[in-house]
């Protein structure tokens, strides 16, 4: 069985996944998990945050562990850049889980994203965000990773990672997931995807949010173990 990597999300880290890796550790012998560059602490790269780059970060990373193949749970943009791995390089990666992936992106959809990640209003506004994002990224400035995040967002709105023909090429078993009260990512759009990959599931999640924090561990768990496993 391959090892089972977990992605987080944009401006999160890998923190917010330690109770999945607890809980898929009593499945797998090896669930790593991963902080994008510039998240969690780790250093900025020189070069802008984009889908390529960070999709480099995670092979570098298993290279480094001499992991040959993973399956992976993606959250959020870690779905997406697992995605853009089994477009790229469908030898690492297997098997693959998103959960409250966008996957539909325009110049208006990237403009409407980027307004959420306004520093100011987040602290004006939901200040114990703030504090969490501080904490999260120390001792980097989490204003600048949000900085960093919003143009990498208006550059996928003007050119996307993926595209519909990308997503016909992609030949891995793919597990698409949205939560049915997810604000930010559609039915629709995960739906429009999952009917242009090869191997594909789709699952509307009930009564679930967008946010990692307010997800049933267990649910998704469950869920991870038979599609990864039985």
């Amino acid at each position: 069985m391959n090892p089972l990597l977990l992605l987080h999300g944009a401006i999160g880290s890998s923190s917010q996944l330690l109770p999945l890796q607890k809980e898929f550790g009593k499945y797998f012998s090896q669930v790593p998990v991963f902080d994008f560059p510039g998240h969690g602490g780790k250093g900025f790269p020189a070069a802008p945050f984009s889908i390529q780059l960070f999709a480099e970060s995670v092979l570098e990373f298993l290279d480094s562990e001499k992991i040959l193949r993973v399956d992976v749970f993606g959250y959020s943009m870690g779905g997406y850049v697992a995605l853009y791995l089994a477009r790229h390089f469908p030898e690492r990666v297997g098997k693959i889980f998103t959960l409250a992936t966008k996957l539909d992106w325009n110049e208006g959809i990237a403009a409407k994203e980027v307004k959420l990640l306004n520093p100011e209003k987040i602290l004006e506004k939901v200040p114990q965000f703030a504090e969490a994002l501080e904490k999260s990224h120390a001792p980097n400035d989490w204003k600048m990773v949000l900085d960093k995040t919003s143009e990498m967002m208006l550059g996928l709105g003007k050119n996307p990672s993926l595209g519909n023909d990308d997503f016909l090429k992609i030949g891995n078993r793919i597990l698409l997931t949205v939560g049915e009260r997810d604000m930010m990512v559609s039915v629709a759009e995960t739906e429009n995807v999952f009917r242009r990959l090869k191997n594909a599931e789709f699952n509307i999640i009930a009564d679930t949010p967008n946010p990692i924090e307010q997800v049933d561990v267990m649910r998704i768990v469950e869920m991870g173990k038979k599609f990864f496993v039985e």
